[in-house]
């Protein structure tokens, strides 16, 4: 036991070295450690959120996807004519008769009526050229909300391209349940015969 006595002192140094050398690096160590555990939670953090957002973008993109299959099976046909050489009157007969025949048919009284051929403004005229012929009729309508809604849906569900450009409703003075309403339409036809737009 005498020859150990005389290696205490250095094995009590030794354990007091190692002691502090440990307790120096622990406290490096710890803090690197919870550091690199508070950022690998945040980085789940963030993965959780990139999926979400993946999520998201999957939705969005499988919707417009719909959208866009259902838009192109929705998309109306320009009317053509089945005559060559018809005149502006005849282009828009069947359109214009149609429109009234709606407004007819859902009770809605017409006020006034307006209407000009090839507004400039139009998309198709201006770059359509002579391909396209447009009329822009302005009606003045009198009904109540009901049959200007059924209006409003007929014209969705006729099976050639009519663009509703504005409605202005308000309601009349002496009785709120009549609406004295704007409407703006436009027509559009081919000048020439199509064949398969038919």
């Amino acid at each position: 036991m005498d020859k150990y006595k005389k290696y205490l002192g250095i094995i009590l140094f030794v354990a007091i070295v190692a002691g502090v050398a440990y307790y120096s690096i622990a406290m490096q160590v710890m803090p690197r450690l919870d550091k690199i555990s508070d950022v690998q939670e945040s980085v789940d953090e963030k993965q959780r959120d990139l999926d979400k957002l993946r999520s998201k973008k999957i939705t969005v993109q499988n919707k417009l996807k719909q959208f866009q299959e259902n838009a192109a099976n929705l998309q109306k046909k320009i009317y053509s004519p089945t005559i060559s050489d018809a005149d502006s009157d005849t282009l828009f007969f069947t359109l214009y008769n149609d429109l009234i025949d709606m407004v007819h048919s859902n009770s809605v009284r017409i006020k006034d009526i307006k209407y000009t051929h090839n507004p400039a403004e139009d998309l198709f005229v201006k770059h359509g050229g002579s391909k396209y012929f447009v009329c822009n009729i302005n009606l003045s309508l009198v009904s109540n909300y009901v049959q200007l809604g059924h209006l409003i849906e007929d014209i969705y569900q006729y099976p050639y391209y009519i663009k509703i450009g504005s409605v202005k409703i308000k309601p009349y003075n002496k009785d709120k349940s009549v609406l004295l309403t704007e409407m703006s339409v436009q027509l559009y036809s081919y000048t020439e015969p199509q064949g398969t737009e038919e």
